[in-house]
C-alpha cells in the first residue's frame, strides 16, 4: 500500500488468501481497498496535515485461514470501559454464523488468563453464552493490569492451537500486543493479532473517538447535572465533578458542551493556576459575587503541576500514580475564602467508577458491533499487526506500531477546546489558551 513518506500505514498480512470465501456479498472491501483521508493535527501529532491512504475494512474476497479449521481467542484488558461486551458478542456472533469458525476461547482476567500459574481457566465462548451480555456493563471475561511475559503468552497460544487473538485494550493493552505479535512473527508463526482499541478516555493516537466514549460523555453530563442543581439550591453554592482523564480531557471537553452549565472546565493540556489575578480562585469569586453559584469540571489528570508531593510511583499499568485534583481543589477553594471573608457551600461528585461500569448507549452498541465484525473479517483474511478502527465515518485498519507511538491529547489550538472556553467563559484564565 502506498502512502506518505513521514507515515507508514501498511497493515502486515500472514500469508497469500487462497481460499475463496462464502460470504455472500456483492461489494467486498477488495473493490475500494484504499481509502484516502485528510488527517489533521488534531487526529495525532503523527498526522502530516494532509492526505493519507489508509486500508479500508471489510470483508474480503478471499481468505488466508481456512474458518472451518480456524481457533480464536479473546482477551480483554485495562479497566472497564461501556461496550466491551457489545465488542465480544460481535466477535463471537460473527465469527460463528458468518465464518463457521468451530471455537473461540475466552481468556479470563486479561493477560493473567494466559499464564499458567495464575490459575485462569479459559471460557469457551459461543452464540448462547453470549447471546444476552450487550445488556450488561463489564466484561463478561474480566480483566486485569500489568505487563506479562509476550514469550509465555505466545507459549500458550502455541499450546492451544490459536489461529487469532483478539486484544480489547487501550493504549497499554495495545503495546502488550504489538509485544506479542513480534514475539509471534520471531518463532516464525502464523498466528493474527488484532486490536479492538479500548479507553474511556478517548487518548488512542489516531482514533478520534474510541467506543465507549459516547456513552460515558452521557452518564458525565448526568452528574454535572446533579452539580449544578446542588450548587444552585444553596447561597454561594459550588459543583465539583470530576471525571475520568488521565491524561486527555476529552470527557470533560465533551460534557461541558453537552450542558452547557458548567462554569470552569480543567484539563491536563491546559495548565491552570490556582491564584494571581488571572487564577481560578479569583475567577470563582467573582463568579459567585456575580451570580451566586458555580460549576466546576476537572478531569482527573489535571493541575498535576500544582502537586506539593510529586512521585515517580506508578501502578500496575505502569501510568504515574497520580495526586488527587479534587482534594487540592477543595483545600485550596476552603483556605482562599476564608482569607477573602466568603462563606460557600460546595458539593464534590466522582462517578467515575459508575460511568465505565455502564452498559452501553444505542449509538455505542452500533459502534461496537461494526468493530467486532470488522475484527473477524481482518483476521480471516490474514490481517495481522493491526486494529480496526473509525476514522471519519469510515472503517479502516492502522497498524498497531502506529497507534501505540503516544496517547492522543485533546489539541488546546482546536475547535473543540474553543467552544469550551466560550461555553465556560474561562478564556482569560491563565493557561487556557495556547501559549505562542
Amino acid at each position: 500500500m502506498s502512502s506518505t513518506p513521514t507515515l507508514d500505514t501498511s497493515i502486515s498480512i500472514l500469508g497469500p488468501q487462497k481460499i475463496p470465501s462464502h460470504l455472500p456479498y456483492r461489494t467486498w472491501a477488495d473493490d475500494h481497498p484504499i481509502i484516502p483521508l485528510y488527517l489533521d493535527a488534531e487526529v495525532s501529532e503523527d498526522a502530516p496535515g494532509g492526505i493519507v491512504e489508509l486500508e479500508a475494512a471489510g470483508p474480503r474476497q478471499h481468505l488466508y485461514f481456512d474458518p472451518t479449521r480456524a481457533k480464536c481467542a479473546i482477551v480483554t484488558c485495562g479497566g472497564l470501559c461501556p461496550g466491551i461486551n457489545d465488542v465480544i458478542r460481535a466477535i463471537v456472533m460473527e465469527a460463528f454464523h458468518a465464518y463457521n469458525v468451530p471455537a473461540i476461547m475466552g481468556i479470563r482476567y486479561g493477560l493473567e488468563g494466559f499464564i499458567q500459574r495464575y490459575g485462569h481457566l479459559p471460557m469457551e465462548l459461543t452464540p448462547a453464552r453470549v447471546t444476552d451480555i450487550h445488556r450488561f456493563g463489564g466484561t463478561i471475561l474480566g480483566s486485569s493490569r500489568g505487563p506479562q511475559s509476550a514469550e509465555e503468552i505466545v507459549d500458550s497460544l502455541e499450546r492451544s492451537n490459536i489461529s487469532v487473538l483478539f486484544v480489547i485494550g487501550g493504549d497499554g493493552s495495545m503495546k502488550a500486543a504489538l509485544s506479542i505479535s513480534r514475539e509471534i512473527r520471531n518463532r516464525g508463526l502464523r498466528i493474527s493479532v488484532i486490536g479492538i482499541p479500548k479507553t474511556i478516555d478517548n487518548d488512542i493516537n489516531f482514533i478520534p473517538q474510541s467506543f465507549g466514549f459516547d456513552t460515558a460523555v452521557g452518564k458525565a453530563t448526568e452528574a454535572i447535572e446533579c452539580a449544578h442543581t446542588e450548587a444552585g439550591g444553596m447561597p454561594n453554592g459550588i459543583g465539583l465533578v470530576k471525571l475520568m482523564g488521565r491524561e486527555s480531557g476529552f470527557i470533560a471537553a465533551q460534557a461541558t458542551l453537552a450542558l452547557k452549565q458548567v462554569n470552569f472546565t480543567l484539563v491536563p493540556e491546559a495548565p491552570f493556576e490556582l491564584e494571581g489575578p488571572a487564577g481560578l480562585l479569583p475567577a470563582l469569586e467573582q463568579r459567585l459575587k456575580d451570580r451566586g453559584h458555580a460549576v466546576i469540571v476537572v478531569a482527573e489528570g489535571a493541575g498535576q503541576h500544582l502537586m506539593d508531593h510529586r512521585s515517580d510511583a506508578t501502578d500496575a499499568s505502569g501510568n504515574a500514580v497520580l495526586g488527587d485534583v479534587a482534594d487540592l481543589l477543595r483545600r485550596s477553594i476552603a483556605a482562599y475564602m476564608k482569607r477573602r471573608g466568603v462563606t460557600y457551600n460546595l458539593k464534590y461528585i466522582d462517578p467515575s467508577y459508575m460511568i465505565r461500569s455502564v452498559p452501553a448507549t444505542s449509538t455505542d452498541k452500533v459502534y461496537c458491533g461494526f468493530l467486532g465484525q470488522h475484527a473477524v473479517h481482518a483476521a480471516m483474511a490474514g490481517r495481522t499487526d493491526m486494529v480496526v478502527c473509525k476514522i471519519q465515518d469510515r472503517f479502516v485498519h492502522l497498524p498497531l506500531e502506529l497507534v501505540t507511538r503516544r496517547r492522543r491529547k485533546l489539541d488546546v489550538h482546536s475547535e473543540l477546546w474553543r467552544a469550551v472556553l466560550e461555553s465556560t467563559g474561562q478564556g482569560m484564565m491563565y493557561g487556557m489558551l495556547p501559549q505562542e
